[in-house]
């Protein structure tokens, strides 16, 4: 993959005094703010404080962003809310320092320059930092990979979808577990080019059909369904609304993977699902974040 300059963006950042003042904050910016509007991230600092940055695609209202920060971090930390715009750089370049293979069962996500680093036992997958979400570094795409290989011990499901796939990381993985088509979609253009680059460097370019879509509106869905496997790693309110249609494009016995959300959010989730028939089977929790198994009963 090219690696290109992105253009400048905009900027929050704040520090709060503990994990769970972190986590809340996080979590009330990305109930408003959607994936595509603004990157929320949260690390711990040497001091235990936590540094809460925002990225935002265009200039945010500052006054919605000290509101919503008051709210879940007190007025002191909204009013040292720093605002910056971010320079045009090559962030994928600049990335690869900082990442390392990752394991994950079977499956082992890398950059090129750590290609020679992945054990023959275990199936490489090449991604490089990109602009899509998804590089195998996050808690919610290990998590994933983690239930996919679980549930790729026990059986081979027909039909596959990837749900908002961003960099193509889980359907490559499934793609190369399987041997068989899997369909991925994403609401993002970008997202949809990244991911079909991504299929084809891994090999599995002819067995990954990547489409542009918003939730389950097109037709391929109807067409390649019912599904016996759901991917959707994405964010909690997005899986909420997405859990009655998903329902409906699912075989009977299908296996569900959600994840995106913090473990804060997993009951809410996991209650749109249970009201449409899916049961929980394996509840995974790291760095913070929740990955889901769900079962569709018969």
């Amino acid at each position: 993959m090219t690696s290109t300059a992105t253009p400048a963006t905009h900027k929050a950042s704040f520090t709060v005094a503990d994990e769970a003042t972190a986590r809340q904050a996080v979590d009330v910016l990305t109930e408003v703010f959607f994936d595509g509007d603004a990157a929320v991230a949260a690390f711990e600092r040497p001091d235990g404080r936590w540094d809460v940055t925002v990225h935002f695609a265009d200039p945010p209202d500052q006054d919605l962003v000290r509101e919503l920060v008051g709210g879940a971090a007190g007025t002191a930390v909204a009013e040292s809310l720093a605002f910056e715009v971010v320079e045009a750089k090559d962030w994928v370049k600049a990335s690869l320092d900082d990442l390392v293979p990752v394991p994950a069962g079977r499956f082992m996500v890398h950059g090129s320059h750590d290609r020679a680093r992945v054990p023959a036992n275990r199936l490489g997958i090449e991604i490089e930092a990109a602009l899509a979400f998804g590089t195998g570094h996050h808690g919610t795409t290990r998590g994933c990979l983690l239930l996919l290989d679980h549930i790729l011990k026990a059986r081979t499901p027909r039909r596959v979808l990837d749900l908002g796939t961003g960099t193509g990381v889980l359907a490559i993985a499934a793609a190369k577990a399987r041997h068989r088509r899997v369909l991925a979609s994403d609401i993002d253009a970008p997202s949809v080019m990244v991911a079909r680059d991504n299929a084809r460097l891994n090999g599995v370019g002819p067995l990954v059909q990547v489409i542009r879509a918003t939730g389950f509106a097109a037709d391929d869905f109807a067409n390649q369904g019912p599904f016996d496997l759901v991917l959707a790693n994405i964010l909690a309110n997005p899986l909420r609304q997405l859990a009655a249609p998903m329902q409906r494009h699912l075989a009977p016995g299908a296996h569900v993977i959600l994840s995106g959300l913090l473990t804060t959010q997993a009951r809410a989730v996991l209650a749109a699902y249970r009201a449409r028939g899916l049961v929980p089977v394996r509840h995974l929790k790291i760095e913070g974040w929740s990955s889901l198994l769900l079962r569709k009963v018969q």
